[in-house]
């Protein structure tokens, strides 16, 4: 009778019955003999699936799919392979994803040397005066400390060293800080009397010179001169390629200007775009210029209807705006970025005018100060209905303000993938106590809030497989530590899809198209090489990502013998 009834369902919703449909208009693609999580509580889980156009037309078993299979239908043989929904990241840097392929990689530098290696290899046959650029230093993942740190951070006389001619540029692993050479600097007229703005701080030496370290709001000091439009265009199709190779579907893009937003219109327009775009002006008056959303751009591949706000900083260049002060730097709480009044003026703009917001908050104290100001702006609008506020990363919270979310709406914006990859130094920086209310995800979900999971690549590596292994372990994807860190905040395999796929569209208001495996949905699909909800947590990086489906477009393929089979 359950299956009778489903059947009945389809032929209600598709609105053609499975035979009809079949003699009619044969499904385009299908895929069969496999293991499909659908993400759709009523139906969990099939066999089989058909897809016509750019929408799925049937879901169950391989047999009922068939009379959908005709002349010049794709059939894709799963041979018990899973199919889950398109993989959604619900907070990237998508531009940002293909610049570090440009610029000089310093991910997984394992001292300050190895920095400057890397710098004088790049530097090498440049003509003098050209910017070198680079990405990904972090100093608390480098095994050697370098000896003239100042309060942890390099300083700049060893990249001078190799790079006298030509001015240097390289940004910190989570975007919050820059290390320039004295070229430079000088370029930008750096000197011992130049002021950070309000949110931002020049790390200085014990005499008072700039040691070439910029935190945040003083990054607006050391500008380096604009891309091309060349290596924009070049960097968002090495984007997409990464991000289809890797099963991702769409992402939020967090934070643009202007002119980014143009060319991601331009592409949207030429049917050029390749992952789903759901894009964040980047700050009140960015949100003004645009004055109103757009969305289904390029045929539902761009959406612009957020705007994005920075509360604080990062918590590992100590600009995380917290309660009380760091507890490797006494006296110090961290940077408000943002005033709360021009918070609050955003919000009610976005609210009068149909935006969404999303604020950067990391530390307590940043986390509480949004809250205030979603609340304040919510309670004077009550008549808008849903508005889907976020916070972006609320990853540390203090207990009073956890039970908040759930009953504001707020949506917790987080990253799985922070977790180990924070976890072994952040104690140095809060101390034990404080750790009970940092990437707490299951006490968020328990009070009632919706999680929303995503990367903030390339801040970390945009796969969503070394994600989700993140979210359910809790451990490095090399397993460390084992069992690990705080496995009370674990989430189950089922609720960290869901975080990755169904949830992540509510994000971004698209949960009616998107995100879960059902009749009239979109084919946003990921065919997978293993059962990521059935497989040891050992066994998760092994999962290879086969076919990457956007709107019924197979848009990337594993060559057999090209990665973990």
């Amino acid at each position: 009778m359950w299956r009778r009834l489903w059947i009945l369902g389809f032929g209600l919703v598709a609105p053609l019955g499975t035979a009809r449909a079949a003699a009619d208009a044969p499904a385009e693609l299908v895929l069969t003999g496999g293991i499909v999580h659908t993400v759709d509580p009523r139906r969990p889980r099939a066999e089989a699936l058909a897809v016509r156009g750019s929408r799925i037309v049937a879901i169950g078993t391989s047999a009922e799919v068939a009379a959908l299979v005709g002349r010049g239908t794709r059939v894709v043989e799963l041979r018990g392979r899973t199919v889950i929904p398109g993989f959604e990241d619900a907070h990237a840097h998508f531009l940002g994803i293909g610049l570090s392929r440009l610029d000089v990689d310093l991910v997984g530098a394992e001292s300050y040397a190895e920095v400057v290696a890397r710098v004088a290899k790049a530097v090498s046959g440049r003509a003098p005066g050209e910017w070198i650029r680079g990405q990904g230093w972090h100093e608390e993942k480098w095994k050697a400390k370098p000896e003239d740190a100042v309060r942890g951070f390099p300083t700049h006389e060893a990249l001078t060293a190799v790079s006298p001619a030509n001015p240097v540029v390289l940004e910190r692993a989570d975007g919050h800080a820059l290390l320039l050479n004295a070229k430079a600097m000088a370029h930008f007229g750096i000197t011992p009397q130049t002021q950070p703005p309000a949110g931002g701080e020049i790390i200085r030496d014990a005499n008072g010179a700039p040691t070439g370290v910029f935190v945040d709001n003083a990054q607006r000091l050391v500008t380096p001169e604009a891309r091309s439009d060349g290596e924009l265009r070049r960097a968002l199709e090495l984007a997409m390629d990464e991000c289809l190779a890797k099963g991702l579907t769409a992402l939020v893009d967090a934070s643009q200007p202007r002119d980014v937003i143009a060319l991601y219109k331009e592409l949207a327009a030429a049917g050029r775009l390749r992952t789903r775009l759901y894009v964040m002006a980047s700050g009140l008056k960015t949100m003004q210029e645009l004055g109103r959303p757009e969305t289904g751009l390029g045929g539902g591949m761009l959406d612009l209807r957020a705007v994005k706000l920075f509360a604080d900083g990062a918590l590992g260049s100590r600009g995380a705006a917290l309660l009380e002060p760091y507890t490797d730097d006494p006296g110090n709480l961290g940077l408000i970025r943002t005033p709360p009044a021009e918070m609050l003026e955003a919000a009610r703009f976005a609210l009068a005018h149909g935006f969404q917001v999303g604020t950067h908050a990391i530390g307590d104290r940043a986390n509480r100060v949004v809250l205030d100001v979603y609340q304040q702006a919510l309670g004077e609008r009550p008549e808008v209905k849903d508005p889907r506020f976020r916070i972006e990363h609320a990853q540390i919270l203090a207990a009073t303000d956890i039970p908040r979310f759930g009953r504001l709406g707020v949506l917790a914006s987080m990253q799985g993938i922070h977790c180990p990859s924070d976890r072994p130094w952040a104690p140095k920086r809060l101390g034990e106590a404080r750790m009970a209310g940092a990437y707490a995800w299951r006490k968020l979900l328990d009070a009632g809030a919706r999680i929303l999971n995503g990367t903030d690549a390339p801040v970390e590596d945009v796969s969503p497989i070394q994600n989700f292994h993140a979210t359910v372990t809790r451990a490095s994807a090399d397993g460390q530590p084992p069992g690990g860190f705080d496995p009370d905040q674990k989430l189950t395999r089922d609720e960290a899809l869901r975080t990755m796929t169904l949830d992540a569209a509510y994000g971004s208001f698209a949960e009616k198209e998107r995100g879960s495996i059902e009749v009239g949905k979109l084919a946003d699909l990921v065919v997978l090489s293993q059962d990521i909800l059935a497989v040891p947590d050992e066994a998760l990086m092994r999962t290879a990502v086969d076919l990457t489906i956007v709107g019924g477009r197979v848009l990337y393929e594993r060559r057999v013998g090209s990665g973990t089979d």
